[in-house]
């Protein structure tokens, strides 16, 4: 058996409004803090909390790809962390569908710890996830 495979994702959701234009960012590295994938997409209109999720979720559909044994999640939205750590209960309905299908996913590893990182910590996920939305809303203007 070789080593353990370690890997870190960092998702964010950036939404304009709440509800708005909205977008996620999603950078997977290894434990050497080297990019591996990272993604971009705008996701039209969402909550900040239902941008989060999308994030967290194209995040997780990345990393399985790669099968780590140990998957550290590091998110900037305290609500998802505390979520997905059962400390609160979900209880808005439009992301209750959307944490069902993370904590799916979450199932799926052999591994995984979900932290909270203050924003500047964050900052790759963060501005993909923006500019996700500005070049959505570019376009927007451009048609």
């Amino acid at each position: 058996m070789g080593e353990p495979v370690v890997m870190c994702l960092r998702t964010d959701g950036a939404a304009w409004g709440n509800p708005g234009p909205a977008g996620i960012g999603v950078v997977l590295q290894d434990d050497n803090g080297k990019t591996i994938e990272q993604h971009k997409e705008s996701i039209g209109i969402a909550t900040n909390n239902q941008a989060e999720y999308r994030a967290l979720i194209n995040g997780l559909q990345t990393a399985l790809r790669h099968r780590p044994n140990l998957l550290h999640v590091l998110l900037d939205s305290e609500l998802l962390v505390k979520q997905l750590n059962g400390q609160y209960r979900v209880r808005s309905p439009n992301i209750r569908d959307l944490h069902t299908q993370a904590v799916e996913l979450i199932r799926k590893f052999e591994r995984v710890e979900v932290e909270w990182v203050s924003r500047e910590w964050n900052r790759a996920a963060d501005g993909l996830a923006t500019q996700a939305v500005e070049e959505a809303q570019r376009a927007r203007r451009v048609l």
